[in-house]
């Protein structure tokens, strides 16, 4: 189903690379586009792009909502990590928030973006396809770069793919990490980079790490993505392979990324 953009464009922006992209590319293309911070990590870089840029806390909702009925936002794009562990500084958040938590059945990924996405609606605001400005970094089936993976690290792919969509469709995390078929660690509410540090630390050495896409991917949020910070933290901990799903996975400075892999002898991969 195609959609008509409008001309001004609102962002939610966490941290990371991947808001920058989009504010670029949509600047680039005639876009105008307002940004509502979550993080300082990245803000100096959205201000090239942005024609406004606004700082909130996640649990601001009542000032992010005014935000954009002021600026007339009618679409808006989510990018960029928004910790899970943010859910556990209530002291931060105001008092709709709180009554907006309380109201959830769970404080699941899934459950917490459906329900924002229907508070959006409510005011008039249509959440986009995260990937409907950054198409350019979803990444085909193949092995990028020189290093190929062995027939063991294969099997090791194969069982957890498997078991991420497991996981994913239990919403519960899109990582694993695997060592000789067995599951060195899965992702909960620490963060890719954390469950792969946590599981390659016990594999010791050629711990194959798999990311994928939800069973029922909402493509409005929670696209799985991987950059130089997925790549480094797997070096550091002797990780050997990366495999995400192709064409459902965002690589962020692909050429980086894959340069590093090169150099540190690391397979990456998309099936």
């Amino acid at each position: 189903m195609s959609i008509t953009l409008e001309t001004k464009q609102g962002l939610i922006a966490g941290d990371g690379i991947l808001p920058i992209r989009m504010a670029q590319y949509a600047k680039d293309n005639g876009f105008e586009v307002v940004c509502i911070s979550l993080s300082g990590d990245n803000y100096a870089e959205l201000k090239k792009y942005c024609s406004k840029i606004y700082s909130c806390h996640p649990g601001e909702v009542n000032k992010i909502e005014s935000i954009l009925k002021d600026e007339g936002i009618k679409q808006l794009t989510f990018l960029g990590k928004v910790h899970k562990k943010v859910l556990l500084q209530l002291n931060k958040f105001d008092q709709r928030a709180i009554e907006f938590i309380k109201a959830a059945v769970r404080l699941n990924d899934d459950q917490v973006m459906l329900m924002i996405v229907e508070q959006l609606e409510q005011i008039g605001v249509e959440v986009l396809d995260q990937t409907i400005f950054i198409k350019n970094l979803m990444i085909p089936a193949g092995v990028l770069g020189k290093n190929k993976p062995t027939k063991e690290q294969l099997e090791d792919v194969n069982y957890g793919f498997w078991l991420a969509k497991e996981m994913g469709r239990l919403d519960v995390g899109q990582s694993v990490v695997i060592k000789d078929k067995m599951i060195m660690a899965v992702e909960a509410l620490e963060g890719t980079d954390a469950c792969i540090k946590r599981g390659a630390k016990l594999a010791k050495k050629g711990a194959v790490v798999v990311k994928v896409a939800k069973p029922k991917q909402d493509k409005r949020f929670d696209i799985p993505a991987i950059g130089l910070k997925t790549l480094s933290g797997m070096h550091r901990k002797h990780a050997s392979l990366i495999a995400v799903e192709a064409n459902e996975t965002i690589i962020v400075d692909q050429e980086k990324v894959i340069e590093y892999a090169d150099k540190h002898d690391i397979v990456i991969m998309a099936v």
